[in-house]
């Protein structure tokens, strides 16, 4: 416990558990970090952590929103290291581990609910809002800090710093609660581009619209919508400039464009095309930066359904120093009208909130041949 704990009952009570490995997979390609090989696989591709700079960006910006807080934290990386960061006080519960599995976050989840706190904030992905659902039910409100690299359930807040305003705003008693879906999608056959989701049940988490991702939704495959992804499809490729690197993200949209090609293109993951063809595919951040060097790039990229992320889910590979290297002005956004029209705004959140904050404003999507969209981002 810090020396600077607190007894005072007039103080909100936040339990704040860390998944220290959330995410370490994205940049590298294995769309997961679920499983201890996976991890291993991750670290020897140069996986860096990036659950604990979030969590901090949302320490920092919930203290800057309303200091009366203490926290009740997992030990070390699980939370107490970025609580003591930031000066709050807090309570620590568990062991500190050098290495972290699912059942600590599960424990620590359980311990949490005997707490008395107002509310749980954890920080990973899908498999962690799992764990904290095996752990605590419906018995305690839960938001998450979006970390990890699948991150298709409606408990997350769209990126840390929206997490602390819902959380500063609960604390309030400014927003209800509702039900919130937890997905998980099956890795391994992820990685061989098959999405299988299951609903794992339901946590009850703040709601605030604005600041809430909200669960993916697929895209109808409608005959009026495969000859919408094809119209799109055959502009892109009108346009493609031979000497130009294409740096092609995941979706049913971008893969017609390979189709179109006659190049496999993989559904799920990112590939590079030059002069039409694909030469490198399946690609992760380092592989991307090295087929780039020196040459002029574009990269293509299309909205998640039901989500407007453009960046920060499911392509973590097209990561901030790849969007600086290629340059804001040389991002392609495609979608069809029937995505659009259930998406008022786009989403950016590569995890570099400068880089983030350069999106602000307006972006061109191209929605038909020849036709474009101005769209907000926010």
């Amino acid at each position: 416990m810090s020396s600077n704990d607190i007894k005072d009952g007039s103080k909100k009570t936040v339990g704040f558990i860390v998944n220290p490995i959330a995410g370490m997979g994205g940049a590298v390609g294995l769309k997961g970090t679920d499983g201890k090989d996976i991890l291993e696989k991750a670290v020897t591709l140069g996986a860096k952590p990036i659950a604990p700079a979030r969590a901090e960006t949302f320490l920092s910006e919930l203290k800057r929103l309303d200091e009366g807080i203490r926290l009740i934290v997992g030990a070390g990386w699980m939370g107490e290291i970025e609580a003591k960061n930031h000066n709050f006080g807090y309570k620590v519960i568990g062991e500190q581990k050098k290495d972290t599995q699912p059942e600590d976050t599960v424990a620590a989840a359980k311990i949490i609910t005997t707490e008395s706190v107002d509310l749980l904030i954890f920080c990973g992905g899908d498999g962690t809002a799992r764990d904290v659902l095996n752990g605590v039910d419906m018995q305690l409100p839960v938001l998450g800090v979006p970390t990890g690299v699948k991150m298709h359930s409606g408990v997350f807040a769209v990126d840390p710093r929206a997490a602390a305003r819902i959380t500063s705003k609960f604390l309030r008693k400014q927003l209800p609660l509702w039900e919130a879906e937890v997905m998980d999608i099956d890795e391994e056959a992820f990685r061989h581009g098959k999405v299988s989701g299951r609903l794992h049940g339901y946590l009850l988490s703040p709601y605030e619209p604005r600041f809430i991702q909200g669960a993916k939704m697929a895209s109808p495959m409608t005959e009026n919508e495969l000859r919408n992804q094809a119209a799109i499809a055959i502009y892109i490729i009108e346009t493609m400039n031979d000497e130009v690197v294409y740096v092609i993200s995941a979706g049913t949209t971008t893969r017609t464009m390979g189709d179109l090609l006659d190049e496999k293109k993989t559904l799920l993951g990112v590939d590079i095309f030059v002069n039409k063809k694909i030469v490198a595919k399946d690609v992760n951040e380092k592989q991307i930066l090295e087929v780039i060097g020196d040459k002029p790039a574009k990269i293509v990229v299309t909205p998640i359904g039901g989500q407007g992320f453009i960046f920060g889910r499911g392509n973590q590979q097209i990561s901030p120093e790849v969007i600086k290297k290629v340059g804001k002005d040389n991002v392609i956004v495609i979608a069809t009208g029937n995505k659009m029209k259930n998406l008022k705004r786009l989403k950016v959140d590569t995890g570099d909130p400068e880089l983030d904050a350069e999106f602000t404003g307006t972006i061109k999507v191209i929605t038909d041949y020849k036709m474009k969209q101005t769209v907000p981002i926010e």
